[in-house]
């Protein structure tokens, strides 16, 4: 613990590098080997912290953890203490098909996502003893000094003791999108944000361009990505929507069938002088009617439809109960980069030095699209100064763009291969141009210069392409390209006017949150090579400027449209500049104006009540910290939200592992984002979150219909042993017969209900409030109706049989009957909230179809199999007896339908 305590006993960034080294007694020619095997014992390996599978028998358990489960195993441990065995059987034959089912489901998604944390093994160049050597990334120790270069992954946090051009892309830790230029010299306050210390690199961050040696400083669990890790694994998130749904469900069932129990056990005993045996038969039997055994199969197997139907759709469920949660979910806190947007630069337009704009077409490094002029392709031979300007961009370029087998490969630095996407929709290939124009030297990009050169043998001269920083740039011009001077000469001075034009256009460009570069050019007498001084201002002529962005996902802005129109909010929370954030947010229509983006400033300081509040009304956030997002989840939940957070980098993970449902991007995401998230977007689109919401609140509605299905068929069959009680008759029916009621005819409907497609309005409504019950007024009321006409009328079949000398086995047999009869016309009911049941085609759902006509079969066997007589104690009836039995069960279906035109009457009514 010591040890780790002093990777974090400074701010690095902040302490003189002689202070450092002198901290970790080490050299700039690195460590000897003998102080790196102390160092190794003392420090462990240079690894992230990984929380182990979770073995099988715990996911096993898992699916015993219900209020439910437990009432369950009560009634089985019941029914096998008074001898009834057949009960305790069937009982313990639903609990294992229960946590077979959803053991299976859980063990596949454990499996898959067992690919974690393989952020830092990699290889690194470290100094030791003077000498440079590669070695495995977990054999880094504190002290250690690295060699970092173009395309290395950073190994460990490292304070740079000299940097060369060094650029290194924080996305996956700061969200900011763009490769940050590092400076060895650059001091700061020890306040300052890991985005802003420009004299460190992270673990875990890629190195986009330039070079670098620095001394390692944490390691493993001690570096920034290694903190998000732990507060990943420490950290407890929210409970899914329908796990804390059903959590209070469950609670009510149990409570209400002690209560129901112990009333109705007293009122037999006395009056109906039940025995103690009796009394215990009837227990058992009014907790086998009150419990919906076949609920825990039937709400398995609907999130595992669920499971299946959403990853058609893109959503990878990692967690069961995180199937309904997308669906429940009143607010999403976004990510910007990799998630809205595709972490990819794009020119979006090419300005001219006198405003004239070309629209760029396309997204990503994908040279898909096409220079536009007045709302078509714009013919280069017609505009010869874009021409030029895209022609200077390309020659001047250290990238690759290629078409392989089929698809396009790149590599190199974002703007570089922006730059060469530009060129291949303009037929400007880099390859081609370079035949033509030979390169003969360049001058590669550095951050204190803001400038990259090459040169290119042009018939006898030497010409120079120039691209960078528009400041930068513009002092090197010496005179616009025109008509009269395309050739280079001198002629037509590069006036303050023409300066001051061009400052104003890339101004307004960057005003837009684009990327601006000046593009350049000019002849030389001979080349220039990299240790002369750059081109005189005079030599050089200003092209124009392109403006790079990294672009939304195609679909994005419709699907936050979407979100919006289903009730969800959506939220920005970013690394990324103000400025660029903004832009984005007004391309979605988040906001507008810079006062509706607040910043990580803005939040020091803010009481839990003030993030609270804020978090109602801001959609963008910018320039935040991974625990400042963290904490703006817990505003959000704290408001009253259920909070779904997206995100793919490491910077991402603690606020996944705090939201009530964490949804992670598939390819470009981190392991750590992955390990910390309930869902998982496939295709790392978010418009694929709409159909998740979809998919969820669809499953939600299935879940409700199950429940309303089984429920009230219980409370039906409670409502039959309390009015037989009161009456002085023996129980209607017998455990063993509620039992096959319920798991068996009404257990396979309800599994059957859960294929149920979507009604087609699930986009269309306002999420359900978190607060709100699966038992709303609507569920309450026709649980009511029901339990008052299938119980009312099951007593009455039971009592006029009973009264015209049928013997108790003969009236149960044709009881049990009609309540087959009742779950096959009361299934069409439960298909729809609102829609009358003959508005749905009965082939709308052929797994329902054919699962209540299968169960009903199965019924008519029981009353002729042997085995199945002696165990039920069924036999055939004859025709006036079903007669009876389907004019009674058939009322169902007008009493329903008269609630849902009553209910759709108020509702209408209400609203007007």
């Amino acid at each position: 613990m010591a040890s780790f305590d002093k990777q974090q006993a400074k701010a690095w960034h902040a302490e003189p590098v002689g202070d450092i080294l002198a901290a970790w007694n080490t050299t700039e020619r690195g460590l000897s080997q003998g102080e790196v095997e102390r160092r190794r014992l003392k420090y462990g390996p240079n690894l992230l912290p990984e929380r182990g599978a979770t073995p099988v028998w715990k996911i096993v358990l898992r699916q015993f953890a219900s209020p439910l489960i437990y009432i369950l195993v009560a009634a089985a441990v019941v029914s096998a203490m008074i001898g009834d065995l057949k009960d305790a059987s069937f009982i313990a034959a639903v609990l294992l098909l229960n946590a077979v089912i959803g053991t299976y489901q859980e063990w596949q998604a454990e499996r898959s996502s067992q690919a974690l944390r393989k952020l830092l093994r990699i290889h690194a160049q470290v100094e030791r003893d003077g000498e440079v050597r590669e070695i495995m990334a977990d054999e880094v120790v504190p002290g250690d000094v690295l060699w970092l270069e173009s395309g290395n992954r950073v190994p460990a946090d490292i304070r740079l003791l000299s940097a060369q051009g060094l650029e290194v892309d924080e996305s996956l830790l700061t969200g900011e999108s763009l490769a940050v230029g590092k400076d060895s010299t650059w001091t700061g306050p020890a306040s300052a944000t890991l985005a802003d210390r420009l004299n460190m690199t992270f673990a875990g961050s890629l190195v986009a361009r330039g070079r670098a040696k620095g001394v390692v400083v944490a390691t493993g669990p001690a570096t920034s990505v290694g903190q998000l890790a732990l507060d990943v694994m420490g950290g407890g998130g929210g409970k899914p929507p329908l796990l804390a749904r059903m959590e209070r469900f469950t609670n009510y069932v149990a409570v209400g069938t002690l209560g129901a129990s112990a009333i109705i056990g007293a009122l037999g005993i006395l009056l109906g002088g039940y025995t103690v045996v009796d009394t215990f038969f009837l227990v058992v039997a009014l907790a086998v009617s009150a419990i919906p055994e076949g609920l825990p199969v039937a709400i398995t197997v609907a999130l595992a439809v669920a499971t299946t139907r959403m990853a058609k759709r893109n959503v990878i469920v990692r967690q069961l109960t995180a199937v309904e949660g997308l669906g429940s979910c009143t607010l999403i806190a976004t990510d910007k980069t990799g998630t809205l947007t595709c972490n990819e630069l794009t020119v979006r337009e090419v300005c001219l030095p006198d405003g004239q704009v070309f629209p760029v077409t396309g997204q990503g490094f994908l040279p898909e699209g096409e220079v536009q002029h007045a709302g078509t392709c714009a013919e280069l031979t017609e505009h010869a100064q874009l021409a030029a300007t895209i022609r200077a961009v390309v020659l001047c370029n250290e990238a690759d763009l290629h078409h392989r087998n089929g698809d396009w490969i790149w590599r190199g630095d974002a703007v570089d291969i922006a730059a060469l996407s530009l060129g291949v929709k303009t037929d400007q290939h880099r390859e081609r141009l370079l035949d033509m124009f030979p390169q003969v030297s360049s001058i590669p990009f550095e951050p204190e210069h803001q400038f990259a050169a090459s040169f290119h043998r042009k018939r006898e001269l030497v010409e120079v392409c120039v691209k960078g920083a528009p400041e930068r740039v513009l002092a090197m011009c010496g005179h616009p390209l025109s008509d009269e001077n395309r050739a280079g000469s001198a002629a037509g001075t590069f006036s303050a006017a023409d300066r001051s034009r061009a400052e104003q256009v890339a101004v307004g460009m960057a005003a837009r949150g684009l990327r601006v570069i000046a593009v350049a050019s000019g002849q030389l007498a001979e080349p220039l090579h990299p240790e002369n001084a750059p081109p005189q201002p005079a030599n050089l002529t200003l092209h124009g400027f392109l403006g790079m962005i990294d672009p939304l996902r195609a679909g994005t802005r419709e699907a936050v449209l979407d979100c919006h129109r289903a009730g969800v909010l959506v939220s920005m929370v970013t690394g990324d500049h103000r400025v660029t954030a903004l832009a984005i947010a007004r391309d979605l229509g988040l906001a507008d104006r810079d006062d509706q983006v607040v910043t990580a400033a803005d939040l020091e300081g803010k009481s839990s009540e003030q993030l609270a509040e804020m978090v109602q009304r801001v959609r963008v956030f910018a320039r935040v910290t991974p625990r400042q997002k963290l904490q703006i989840v817990d505003a959000a939940r704290k408001a009253g939200h259920f909070v779904a957070v997206t995100g793919d980098g490491v910077n991402d993970a603690p606020a996944l592992r705090a939201a009530n449902i964490g949804v992670a991007m598939g390819k470009a995401g981190t392991d750590v984002a992955r390990e910390a998230s309930e869902l998982v977007i496939s295709d790392d689109n978010f418009s694929s979150i709409v159909g998740g919401i979809d998919e969820g609140r669809i499953a939600y509605d299935n879940i409700r219909k199950v429940i309303y299905l089984l429920v009230s068929m219980g409370a039906a069959e409670l409502l039959m042993v309390l009015f037989s009680v009161i009456a002085g008759h023996p129980i209607p029916l017998l455990p063993v017969q509620l039992l096959w009621l319920n798991l068996v005819t009404n257990g396979i409907q309800g599994v059957a209900l859960a294929f149920e497609p979507g009604e087609g309005d699930s986009l269309r409504r306002k999420p359900r409030s978190p607060n709100e019950s699966v038992f709303n007024q609507l569920m309450v009321e026709r649980t009511v109706i029901a339990m008052l006409v299938v119980g009312g009328g099951g007593f009455l079949v039971y009592d006029l049989a009973l009264r015209a000398g049928w013997t108790v086995t003969e009236a149960r047999n044709l009881l049990l009957l009609t309540m087959v009869l009742f779950e096959n016309f009361h299934i069409g009911n439960c298909r729809s909230e609102t829609r009358s049941a003959f508005a749905l085609s009965p082939l709308r759902s052929p797994v329902l179809f054919f699962g209540t006509l299968g169960a009903f079969l199965i019924h008519i066997a029981a009353m002729y199999v042997p085995v199945l007589q002696d165990t039920l104690s069924t036999s055939p009836v004859v025709p006036l007896s079903w007669g009876v039995a389907i004019g009674v069960s058939v009322l169902i279906v007008p009493a329903v339908e008269l609630h849902k035109w009553w209910w759709a009457r108020r509702f209408t009514r209400n609203a007007a």
